[in-house]
């Protein structure tokens, strides 16, 4: 267990960093809390990995201390169980982004929690499996029924709630970018949902809508 001065220094150091401008920028993309990540960044490396420290930031339900907590610990050093537990409570976008990037993609539990996150009925736990699924159609994709996930995509995203349709689109265009036999079949199907379509994207910044997001990223790779 980390001290509990030690735990008593880093919340109030983070209480002094939030701002509250960047809070209601983060509000606004539903994640509560106002730490400007650079700086979490830098106090985490300061910190070091402490794992006893991470679990009890985590356990203080802070969206900040959760974000610190995952960048001090050590992925592997979590079970399955407690992984599970863990994406169920991370109800915040960045939270649940950081846990699913930074730590269960690191452990030895992620493939057993991809299968059970994607069939889940909650859309927010179900939005973890497909992220996970994503990474295995870029970087793994041998025994992944790709077909089968463009079904799916097909026949339930456009009425998906937002955090799984973002999820699930993401999937869509990431086969389409990596898979050439599937990329006519997944730019068809973006161009028939229109999921994403009309996202408001930054100058300089590729579109989400998955017809766009394919054709730039395979003219890049192209290009490239």
């Amino acid at each position: 267990m980390a001290e509990a001065t030690e735990l008593t220094g880093v919340m109030a150091e983070l209480a002094a960093l939030d701002d509250p401008r960047i809070r209601a920028v983060n509000e606004k993309h539903g994640d509560d809390h106002g730490v400007n990540l650079g700086t979490l960044r830098a106090l985490a490396k300061r910190l070091r990995t402490q794992q006893d420290l991470a679990r009890e930031l985590w356990a203080t339900g802070d969206t900040a201390a959760r974000l610190l907590a995952l960048l001090v610990c050590r992925p592997k050093a979590f079970d399955r169980d407690e992984l599970d537990a863990m994406l169920r409570e991370a109800r915040t976008p960045k939270v649940q982004d950081w846990l699913v990037g930074y730590v269960v993609k690191k452990s030895p539990y992620a493939e057993e929690l991809r299968v059970t996150w994607f069939a889940d009925p909650d859309p927010v736990v179900a939005s973890a499996g497909w992220a996970l699924t994503t990474e295995r159609v870029a970087k793994k994709p041998e025994g992944l029924d790709l077909a089968g996930l463009l079904d799916v995509v097909e026949a339930e995203m456009k009425d998906a709630p937002d955090r799984l349709q973002w999820a699930m689109n993401h999937c869509l265009a990431q086969i389409g970018i990596e898979h050439p036999g599937h990329r006519a079949r997944a730019i068809a199907i973006g161009e028939r949902l229109e999921v994403l379509k009309d996202y408001p994207t930054s100058p300089g910044c590729t579109s989400p809508f998955a017809p766009v997001w394919i054709d730039e990223m395979v003219r890049r790779q192209q290009a490239g």
